[in-house]
């Protein structure tokens, strides 16, 4: 029996985000290798190269930058794209009166966005 042809995904994409999210943390590839007992070259392959990652490479990957599998993987736009998921991170670690802050800078910047349409 034949193979049923299937177009390979590229991950180029995927690997690019991962690479952003990594040099935004100030993380270096070895250490995010020794962390999760990949060799760099593997980790390398992947953001440089579209390499396809294991399932669990690919998943721990995404828990770790906080990136969004819909916008890789589904034709509709994701509900939280890659940015909102890293911002709802960044905020879970916010005191309440940062959270304030943030919300009154929000506020601020949908008036400002209403007022340029």
């Amino acid at each position: 029996m034949a193979k049923r042809p299937v177009p390979k995904y590229d991950f180029k994409a995927f690997g690019a985000a991962i690479k952003a999210a990594r040099t935004d943390r100030k993380e270096s590839r070895k250490k995010v290798c020794d962390e999760m007992f990949i060799s760099p070259r593997y980790l390398a392959n992947i953001e440089n190269n579209g390499q396809h990652p294991s399932l669990q490479i690919f998943f721990e990957l995404m828990l770790r930058y906080n990136i969004s599998v819909d916008q890789f993987l589904s034709d509709k736009p994701a509900e939280k794209n890659t940015q909102r998921r890293q911002l709802d991170a960044l905020l879970d670690g916010i005191s309440d009166m940062g959270i304030r802050i943030v919300t009154a800078t929000a506020k601020e910047i949908a008036e400002v966005e209403k007022e340029d349409e």
